[in-house]
């Protein structure tokens, strides 16, 4: 399939991938072994030609940006997200793989062709090119050279502490002042974990996340000795939502929430009592679980329920139209429910801003069929030129054709929401008179 000294072609690469699909698997366990290791060798292999093709790519569209006149501070836009949805993953992991496979490809030469060589895992060449990304490119290259004849028998975290020890050794001011800059990316985040729970993460300064952990068990070692029946981590994660929010117990929410469901799901009756509802920030949420959380606030801290009218048989939001040029108000809040995440494929962050499908400059209307969430990374990325969108339906028919400048075509659509039993006539015309209306 593939000749010695002769280019390797797109199409060759997928007939080599096909062939993946038909190993041999009438062999012995011994060549199994070999398999699984060649396999992994072929993958470190690949992820080496990723990189050099990622490298090429950036520096060509930066230099096509600056021909076409694309102001200084604006090149380089959008080149990120276009790697992003090539290699189906988020537009911020795009901009991380962007940075480490430049520096891998022209600056560590020697762990490069580890990689190239199947001898480290691509995980591992991202480790040394993170840990050396703020050194000199004199130090990054000292680094490389005496890293390399090691890298091979070393795990994840050996590789990682290696390559650290190594850098601080060069340069132990650069090192501290990496640690001050560090500072300045603490943040707190919220991800969804299995059984309907959640992780909050906090990124700290080391000081201050030590006293926060000290402080929440000593609160828990307190309650305990005078007879609370808690866990002590049950107390400790109590103490941090009372702490923080203000209130006097942790399941006392005084917050609006965005919680959607059905109507039968609300009240338990009807065909489709099961049918999840969705709390926004999280993702679905058991039937019982959703009526449990309502109940709750009711009871605890005062229940808002803001209606939001579907579609009796697509589940699609009603649509609202605005003649305003930002997207505010109620009308923010419906795509928000609508889109839950960034609209951009394979993204998954939060939304922040809401904004036109069709811009306002070329006709685009201010409304919900012409509106979608993003974040604020994608919604700088597809203003950058050469990037094109258009819609086509509303509600959960929404969707979004995304073309990159190198004509590539990508589409999204709404994850859409719970969904009800079939309503009866006289509701699909209330629900179509609120439309109108």
């Amino acid at each position: 399939m593939f000749e010695r000294g002769v280019t390797t072609t797109v199409e060759d690469l997928r007939g080599f991938l096909g062939a993946l699909g038909r190993l041999d698997t009438g062999v012995d366990d011994a060549e199994r072994i070999d398999q699984i290791r060649l396999l992994e060798e072929i993958k470190a292999a690949a992820a080496a030609g990723q990189a050099k093709v990622t490298t090429e790519f950036v520096a060509s569209q930066r230099t096509a940006q600056t021909a076409a006149g694309v102001p200084a501070e604006r090149v380089g836009a959008g080149i990120a997200s276009q790697v992003g949805l090539a290699k189906r993953e988020s537009p911020a992991r795009a901009r991380r793989y962007v940075g480490w496979a430049g520096i891998l490809t022209t600056e560590l030469p020697h762990t490069l062709a580890a990689l190239q060589a199947g001898w480290i895992t691509e995980w591992r060449a991202q480790f040394v090119a993170r840990e050396t990304a703020w050194l000199s490119a004199e130090h990054r290259r000292q680094v490389d050279t005496e890293l390399a004849p090691q890298l091979e028998s070393l795990g994840d975290r050996a590789v990682e502490a290696t390559a650290k020890k190594l850098a601080y050794r060069l340069d132990p001011h650069g090192y501290l002042a990496r640690i001050s800059n560090a500072e300045n990316e603490r943040r707190v985040s919220l991800r969804p974990a299995p059984d309907t729970m959640a992780v909050l993460t906090g990124l700290l300064p080391v000081a201050q996340g030590v006293s926060v952990l000290a402080s929440l068990r000593a609160r828990a070692d307190s309650l305990r000795s005078h007879g609370d029946q808690r866990s002590r981590g049950q107390i400790m994660a109590d103490t941090l939502v009372e702490r923080v929010t203000g209130q006097t117990t942790a399941d006392a929410v005084p917050v609006e929430v965005r919680l959607v469901m059905t109507d039968q799901t609300l009240l338990n009756h009807g065909n489709t009592p099961d049918e999840p509802a969705h709390l926004d920030g999280y993702g679905p949420l058991p039937a019982d679980l959703a009526r449990r959380l309502a109940r709750t606030a009711a009871t605890n801290a005062g229940l808002w329920l803001r209606r939001l009218y579907t579609h009796p048989h697509t589940g699609a939001l009603v649509a609202m139209e605005s003649r305003r040029r930002r997207f505010a108000g109620e009308l923010a809040d419906v795509l928000i429910v609508r889109d839950q995440t960034c609209r951009t494929p394979w993204c998954g962050a939060p939304i922040k801003h809401n904004d036109h499908v069709k811009p306002v400059e070329d006709g685009g209307p201010t409304s919900e069929a012409n509106g979608q969430g993003h974040c604020e990374a994608c919604n700088y990325a597809k203003q950058a030129a050469g990037w094109h969108t258009h819609t086509s339906g509303g509600g959960a028919g929404h969707q979004i054709e995304t073309t990159t400048p190198t004509g590539h075509h990508y589409t999204s659509r709404p994850p859409g929401l719970p969904r009800g039993s079939p309503r009866c006539p006289l509701e699909d015309l209330i629900v179509d008179l609120l439309h109108a209306a």
